[in-house]
């Protein structure tokens, strides 16, 4: 498994919204320059954490972004499969469709991966990257 830039930027997103946000908006431009990512793919990245209901935002000159709850409520594995969607190693592991799953002498491997993966990923919290 590997988390692309879209995954590692969304965690980045959410941790300079913790750090800088004191309760107010913050604009993407201002993450976007502190981050060093480009404004189009922030907008990208800040579309998928909106639409899983991890922020605020608001329109207008005093406007941007905020997390809707606090750092300790969100989940990294939440977070990177709003973005990167399913974090199997392979696909056979989350899909019923594989002929020779029963025969497979790897798939135990492979899944057992999966479950830590998914472990480690869900015993983090946003707050827990702020230290």
């Amino acid at each position: 498994m590997k988390v692309s830039t879209k995954g590692r930027y969304a965690l980045s997103v959410m941790i300079d919204l913790a750090l800088n946000s004191k309760g107010d908006f913050i604009s993407l431009k201002d993450i976007a320059l502190r981050q060093g990512i480009s404004m189009k793919y922030l907008e990208q990245i800040v579309a998928l954490l909106n639409k899983a209901g991890y922020l605020q935002t608001a329109r207008g000159n005093n406007g941007g972004y905020k997390l809707t709850k606090k750092p300790e409520e969100y989940i990294v594995g939440d977070i990177l499969r709003a973005t990167e969607g399913d974090l199997a190693p392979i696909m056979c592991v989350t899909e019923e469709s594989c002929d020779k799953k029963e025969s497979c002498r790897t798939f135990t491997f492979w899944e057992g991966l999966d479950k830590v993966i998914n472990e480690y990923v869900d015993s983090k919290t946003l707050a827990d990257l702020l230290v």
